[in-house]
């Protein structure tokens, strides 16, 4: 990956530290409505048996340890067990239950052992909840069919997608999750990196408050931080080459539609007379409260919620992000969006029932935005003005909480490698804007000292810096 995802690294590392890599170590080329029907039959089809990683591990198939391959490197278990990087993340997902942390976590929840733990498993495992073939091991973690979908079974994918002649198509029509494919990608991510309605795979406050780290994640950085295929001619022909910029629009609009889904889901969204808080934005509450003649508010208006202070408010980071690009690719549809976002936070302000149903309604306009943004092709002018439209004053204003912010960074980050990625602007010219995006990453690099003016003022210098690339 090289320069390409260096501000990305430093992402993770520097922004998150040890949350997002607590999350790691613990936890379509159809288009528009197309999108949805194929997610959907993948989504079906993965109830095919799971074979386990061993049956992927062969040196004829995945196992090998040199990228030789000529289709496919052939290396790609060598890289998804990497013990020393990123990429191998996901296989050591089960091995963070046993570790400290993840014992603690289990004794304040009263589940049992974190490795057997219902609770825990459906993430930090590949759940499988339609069958298990004998090779099929929890220890693996987060094994290939976790993402990839179950490929055993009498119509499963396993042995035909190495077939002569086999092509893409054909093998998700048995089974295999069409990640190439932006909302499809989305939606599988989300299911632990933000929670679904199934077993195991939604972290609750009460998990955070046991311990497990804030639940964070923007699909194009964390894609390419896991990513261990290339994208040469020969996966474009088969597949398509990756959009970055429409990976990273479709993937917010799939999160606010995610979440606010599950808002809406009567069992995931109360908490005995609460609402579940792990909706709202942490550090909203979560800031220092200092009384006496130097006490001071820290509540800050944010134009985006119309909600009285001392309200907790919903998580918006992933709807600020959605509303710049909307405001440059999808400009019929940016005004009903942030009226139905400015809704939805008014009704939280009023009762369960009308939060609920400006929920349904925000979801119903992220998913029809979901669709125009898989249609666009967010080449380099849409690319530089989205940049332009997060550090705008039109966006800039709702950067009052350390959410929002970070996600804004990350932003601005995935947005210039993706100029880069796409040739648009060199390696060579980039790197003289990375140390505004390092200055902007530092704004957040810690959450319990985020001051939103300093880091509204370092995002337009980087912002800046990426505009004079034009």
């Amino acid at each position: 990956m090289g320069g390409k995802v260096s501000g990305r690294l430093s992402c993770v590392c520097g922004l998150f530290g040890a949350a997002v890599l607590g999350i790691a170590l613990l936890f379509l080329a159809t288009t528009g409505t197309a999108d949805r029907a194929v997610a959907a039959s993948a989504s079906a089809a993965t109830g095919a048996v799971h074979v386990g990683v061993a049956s992927c591990a062969g040196s004829t198939c995945h196992g090998r340890s040199e990228p030789t391959g000529k289709v496919v490197r052939q290396d790609e278990i060598l890289h998804w067990q990497n013990a020393s990087s990123k990429t191998g993340a996901h296989s050591r997902a089960y091995a963070a239950l046993a570790s400290a942390r993840g014992q603690a976590i289990a004794a304040k929840m009263g589940i049992g052992p974190a490795t057997s733990a219902g609770e825990c498993l459906g993430c930090h495992a590949d759940p499988a909840f339609n069958g298990k073939g004998p090779r099929w091991q929890v220890s693996d973690g987060v094994g290939c069919e976790g993402c990839h979908g179950g490929a055993g079974g009498d119509n499963g994918w396993l042995t035909t997608h190495y077939a002569v002649g086999q092509t893409h198509g054909a093998n998700v029509s048995r089974g295999l999750y069409p990640l190439d494919q932006p909302r499809a990608r989305a939606e599988k991510c989300l299911d632990c990196h933000l929670g679904s309605d199934r077993p195991g795979q939604f972290v609750s406050h009460r998990i955070m408050a046991a311990g497990h780290p804030r639940v964070a994640f923007e699909v194009d950085l964390f894609s390419a931080l896991q990513q261990h295929h290339d994208e040469d001619a020969d996966y474009v022909q088969r597949k398509r080459r990756t959009n970055n910029v429409q990976l990273w629009a479709v993937g917010q609009a799939t999160a606010v539609g995610r979440a606010t889904n599950l808002f809406a889901n009567p069992r995931l969204g109360t908490d005995g007379i609460f609402p579940e808080i792990y909706f709202f934005d942490c550090h909203s509450c979560h800031r220092q409260i200092v009384d006496g003649p130097n006490g001071r508010a820290n509540w800050v208006a944010n134009p985006g919620r119309p909600i009285p202070s001392g309200m907790p408010p919903f998580n918006d980071e992933n709807m600020i992000m959605l509303s710049a690009a909307a405001k440059v690719a999808a400009p019929g549809m940016a005004a009903k969006f942030d009226a139905d976002s400015r809704a939805f936070h008014a009704a939280l302000a009023k009762d369960r029932p009308a939060a609920v149903a400006a929920a349904r309604r925000l979801s119903a306009t992220a998913g029809s935005l979901a669709d125009t943004l898989s249609r666009s092709a967010f080449g380099r002018e849409q690319t530089f003005a989205i940049i332009d439209t997060i550090a705008g004053n039109a966006i800039s204003p709702r950067f009052t909480d350390y959410e929002g912010s970070a996600q804004a960074v990350m932003a601005v980050d995935t947005l210039l490698n993706a100029l880069v990625r796409q040739g648009h602007v060199s390696e060579d010219r980039a790197r003289g804007a990375r140390g505004a995006i390092d200055r902007a990453y530092k704004a957040v690099g810690n959450s319990n000292a985020y001051r939103p003016a300093e880091f509204r003022a370092a995002l337009g210098q980087a912002a800046a810096s990426i505009r004079a690339l034009k």
